[in-house]
């Protein structure tokens, strides 16, 4: 198979991935995180579990829809500038459709009981999914004393406060470039480094 149809079969692959992700996961861009890390970690190994916490970082940080800067970011890696372009237009293309059928119907659709009672549901299931991909995401994360602190008070803060999320977000990077300049400094020991001395 020559460069160019390598090329245009993972452009094809990621767009069709990411369609399906966009088609099949109902509760925004959260509850996508599950079917994101299938698809692109177990299925395709385009992207490692820890580059993808990454990723999912980036996107939350930068402005717009986690699912959509995610698909982006990875678009990108896999094959470039129009891997990105086909692989957001993937995730976006099924709820544009779709909203752009309900729009036409949304206040009868309103109105049929069995479709409240539905959403009743979705809503149930969409925490679950959010809730296993934290567990998963979470156990495959590299943890020291610091990220576990940190994991603890931006819980507290987000849960029990009205502080907006940005601030945590900008919090963490801080936290995170401080404790490396004092790491390369030497100022305290790099515990991963130890073990693995």
């Amino acid at each position: 198979m020559k460069e160019t149809d390598k090329q245009i079969e993972k452009i094809r692959s990621l767009f069709l991935t990411f369609f399906k992700i966009g088609i099949f996961t109902f509760g925004g861009g959260y509850a996508m995180i599950p079917l994101i890390e299938y698809e692109t970690v177990e299925r395709h190994q385009w992207i490692g579990s820890k580059e993808l916490l990454d990723v999912f970082a980036i996107a939350q940080a930068a402005p717009g829809v986690i699912a959509v800067n995610t698909a982006t970011f990875i678009g990108y890696k896999v094959a470039g500038f129009w891997g990105a372009v086909l692989a957001t237009v993937g995730v976006i293309l099924p709820s544009f459709m779709i909203i752009s059928i309900i729009s036409l119907f949304f206040v009868q659709f309103q109105k049929i009981e069995w479709v409240a009672y539905a959403f009743s549901g979705i809503r149930v299931g969409v925490i679950v999914l959010i809730l296993g991909a934290v567990v998963n995401l979470g156990t495959k994360n590299q943890y020291t004393p610091l990220t576990v602190l940190v994991l603890v008070l931006a819980f507290c803060v987000a849960a029990f406060t009205k502080i907006n999320i940005i601030f945590l977000i900008i919090g963490g990077a801080l936290i995170g470039i401080v404790y490396q300049v004092i790491l390369k400094k030497g100022l305290v020991s790099d515990k991963k480094s130890e073990d693995k001395s």
